[in-house]
């Protein structure tokens, strides 16, 4: 299937590691023309040689989301170096996890600026100009702890829910200016960040990291976790033309994990 990509300024925040490198992968191979943003130079930098593409099509922009300016001055040295964005795909930040006894008003500070403001500075900085332009589109990757909350992730989780309801009420409003915005709510996927929990499970259970995600994946009703790739290409479509009539819709991807509306 042809997505009609070819071409496209696609913007990656977090777009060094895991899924964001996932994706930032996947619009390479359909064409795009890609900039990745990461808070990390090194991480950057890994990528670039990961991703091994030609400048024309791959940029690199060291950039901190959770502030503001910083988010304009990544979208002008984009626009700069490859053109207007066309699409927006963040996956930036990942808020830190805390035992319930654990939590103070500086958790779900951090948390929000982790997660939520690292989003929201990046789609305040690209949306006036695509609904200038009158077309464009927005993937928002969401971690499906915004439904379904855990113990040690109520600040990530609150962030992450906020994020679906800024989803779906920015798609309402940039609707009508022929900008859409969707999001995606990951479950379990095997990222680097994913194997460091595993093997810090299995070292606290005296098991092999293969036999600790066995056991998880033993739970999921399609038997596996997923693969970055599967999430990046969910997000080739919702960027594409083939999914013109489709914004403010929240995807779960979970394998059937939480049946939950």
């Amino acid at each position: 299937m042809n997505l009609g990509l070819e071409g496209k300024v696609v913007i990656v925040t977090g777009g060094s590691k895991g899924i964001g490198l996932a994706c930032a992968r996947a619009f390479l191979m359909e064409g795009g023309r890609v900039a990745i943003a990461s808070r990390s130079p090194e991480n950057l930098e890994t990528a670039l040689r990961n991703l091994a593409s030609p400048a024309q099509e791959l940029i690199a922009v060291p950039c901190d989301l959770t502030g503001r300016a910083a988010a304009k001055a990544m979208l002008e040295e984009v626009e700069q170096r490859l053109g207007p964005a066309d699409v927006l795909v963040n996956s930036a930040g990942a808020a830190k996890r805390y035992l319930p006894e654990d939590l103070s008003a500086e958790s779900w500070h951090a948390a929000m600026d982790a997660k939520y403001f690292t989003y929201i500075h990046a789609m305040d900085a690209a949306l006036p100009a695509m609904a200038k332009r009158g077309k464009g589109a927005v993937v928002n990757i969401i971690g499906m702890g915004g439904k379904v909350a855990t113990p040690i992730h109520l600040p990530g989780g609150a962030a992450n829910s906020a994020l679906m309801l800024a989803t779906v009420g920015l798609a309402n409003v940039y609707g009508p200016k022929g900008v859409r915005v969707n999001a995606i709510n990951p479950g379990a996927t095997m990222t680097e960040r994913l194997r460091e929990a595993l093997k810090l499970e299995a070292k606290t259970h005296g098991l092999s990291e293969g036999e600790v995600l066995a056991q998880r994946q033993a739970k999921v009703p399609l038997k596996r976790y997923a693969a970055p790739e599967d999430v990046a290409n969910l997000a080739l479509f919702l960027a594409s033309d083939k999914a013109s009539y489709i914004t403010g819709a929240i995807v779960p991807m979970d394998g059937g994990s939480n049946p939950v509306l």
